[in-house]
């Protein structure tokens, strides 16, 4: 039992951590794929402004 609960505590803390970090990110990302996403009929417009 204590070798188990000395494994949860070494491991649990970077997990805790890893997890934080991919939850902020999450909403960066999503906003990147949109960006992305929207990029080709941005790009259609700004052709179709210029002629």
């Amino acid at each position: 039992m204590t070798d188990w609960l000395s494994f949860v505590s070494d491991v649990g803390f970077p997990i805790v951590v890893t997890l934080y970090l991919l939850h902020r990110i999450e909403a960066k990302l999503d906003m990147v794929v949109t960006s992305i996403q929207k990029l080709p009929y941005e790009l259609e417009q700004r052709e179709n402004e210029s002629t």
